[in-house]
């Protein structure tokens, strides 16, 4: 029976059959994840669009033409300070619409979410083009800023429930492949656009609006494959050989009971949870936003072999200067993006709490040795902790949803995180803002710029302090914030679930037949290409550094 689209997208039908391989999952939510992880690559336009009139040179704007003037102004550029804006909006509407729309998301199931997701992100880059063209910023603030913004919370969260009853064996290492996949988007999407840019561009037009109209068609053909690859286990499915965490002693903060998302705001563990995340992203967000300018100002010339600060490097020396801290940069988000990983499938052994822990404390110990490796002069102890810092910085978006899952349960796990998102959106804002602020009222002082990061660090190591406290008093919850049997039947009817009348065990070896190798090949190329693509322009760059 041929299905119509809407039909096609309901959850009951993309319940898998007998002998589904899970392994297909997980490079579904990477061509979304991937493609949303443009987001933190956004930045590569800002130098372009801040001259998409005056194209060699930005055209400027006058005194009198503040940022809301530079919203509908179509006599000077925009200044990268205002397009900067558009970083902010991502992740504030990230954070926004995952929990608002996170139970929808539960109830529709992930294909409906990413099909969602995917016209939102790519429909908002396509009006974002059409306000590059007529010069009008509102149009990108309200294309890739809330539209794309909206976008960005739905793909994010659209496959964290789905992995997590996918692979229980496994919650850490699945959640981390696929949010691996949203830091690596940049590394993809950020050369691309740099190259596409240069294609397009003219002495007339700095091509930016045809790049973001190839860019919205490739990831909408990405992010729709994502979709439609998409599936859900029935209710009761678990992997063969694996014995449910609650039998194992040393796994008492795993329950298999389910709490409700609408109770999660009455419930302590919940928010302690949301300050250990706000608290760990605050400061690593803090070191990611500032780590390029501070390896250039504390090292100064001995980046390049001049004897010299950074005030006194000529314009030359600077942009060799520039080169080295782009390479340093990159090397960044190579750590960010194996932490994500790395981290997510170590908590699978280590427990998610323990994790945690490590991040605080270690993080907190590789902060306050920042300013005693810059005064030793010790470039390679210096960009080791940083190079940790990210990579835990990472970590910590990847383990944060097996954490729920291990607390709440699964059933609405995606709902519950769409919720604890609102702690990013809160850090997004936070961790930058006390950088920036601090590092003026340093220099207001009469502070060096090569001294001026001191007293920040300590600022970031006392908010992980905060954090571990939170995390070392999360304890499991008490039986009354769980639903009973009778309100739980009703939310799997909600969510549209085939219960199966026995527990289903399969061993996805033993019917592979029933997935062509071939298919479970292409789908990891797919997204493993361009990933390795991305690893090798970033290398380039990182090479740089190292030179």
């Amino acid at each position: 029976m041929t299905l119509s689209l809407p039909r096609f997208l309901d959850k009951e039908n993309t319940i898998a059959g007998p002998g589904f391989n899970r392994w297909l999952v997980p490079p579904a939510a990477l061509a979304i994840h991937l493609c949303i992880g443009m987001a933190y690559g956004f930045s590569v336009f800002w130098l372009p669009l801040s001259r998409a009139l005056g194209v060699k040179a930005a055209i400027p704007c006058g005194p009198e033409v503040g940022f809301w003037g530079q919203l509908f102004t179509t006599g000077c550029d925009w200044q990268i300070s205002t397009l900067g804006w558009m970083y902010t909006l991502f992740f504030v509407l990230l954070g926004l619409s995952a929990a608002l729309w996170g139970g929808w998301l539960e109830r529709a199931g992930p294909r409906k979410a990413g099909v969602v997701s995917a016209l939102c992100w790519c429909g908002g880059m396509l009006v974002s083009a059409l306000g590059v063209h007529l010069h009008q910023f509102w149009l990108m603030v309200l294309g890739s800023g809330v539209i794309g913004g909206i976008g960005l919370g739905l793909g994010y969260i659209s496959p964290v429930s789905t992995l997590i009853k996918w692979f229980p064996d496994r919650r850490g290492m699945a959640t981390g492949m696929a949010i691996m996949g949203f830091g690596g988007g940049a590394m993809i999407g950020s050369p691309l656009a740099a190259d596409l840019m240069a294609y397009f561009s003219s002495p007339t037009n700095v091509g930016v609006a045809p790049t973001f109209v190839v860019m919205a068609l490739i990831y909408l053909t990405f992010m729709l494959a994502g979709a439609f690859g998409y599936r859900v286990p029935e209710t009761g499915w678990q992997p063969a050989g694996w014995t449910p965490p609650v039998a194992q002693a040393h796994n008492g903060m795993i329950t298999q009971r389910h709490v409700h998302v609408s109770r999660v705001w009455g419930i302590p563990q919940f928010w302690l949870l949301w300050m250990v995340l706000c608290m760990n992203v605050s400061a690593g967000i803090g070191v990611i936003g500032m780590a390029s300018p501070m390896l250039q100002e504390v090292f100064g010339g001995a980046l390049i072999g001049v004897k010299a600060t950074f005030g006194e490097l000529d314009k030359a020396q600077l942009a060799a200067m520039a080169t080295v801290a782009a390479g340093f940069t990159a090397l960044l988000s190579l750590f960010n993006i194996a932490g994500r990983f790395v981290w997510a499938s170590l908590s699978d052994r280590l427990g998610r709490r323990l994790t945690y822990s490590v991040f605080f404390v270690l993080g907190g110990a590789l902060y306050l040795s920042v300013p005693g490796s810059a005064a030793a002069g010790s470039t390679v102890l210096f960009v080791a902790a940083l190079c940790v810092i990210v990579s835990m910085y990472g970590g910590a978006f990847a383990t944060v949803p097996a954490y729920l899952a291990d607390l709440f349960g699964t059933q609405m796990v995606g709902a519950i995180h769409g919720r604890l998102l609102t702690a990013w959106a809160t850090a997004g804002v936070l961790g930058p803002v006390v950088v920036n602020y601090m590092r003026e009222y340093q220099l207001g002082l009469g502070l060096p710029p090569a001294q001026v990061y001191n007293q920040t660090m300590l600022i970031l190591a006392g908010m992980l302090v905060v954090g571990l406290v939170c995390n070392l008093l999360v304890r499991p919850l008490a039986p009354k914030w769980f639903m009973t049997d009778s309100e739980l039947a009703a939310e799997k009817r909600l969510a549209h679930e085939r219960m199966a009348a026995t527990v289903l065990v399969r061993d996805t070896a033993a019917h592979a037949d029933h997935v062509s190798p071939w298919l479970l090949a292409l789908a990891w190329a797919g997204v493993g290409l361009p990933l390795a693509w991305g690893v090798y322009r970033t290398l380039l760059s990182v090479a740089k550094f190292f030179a």
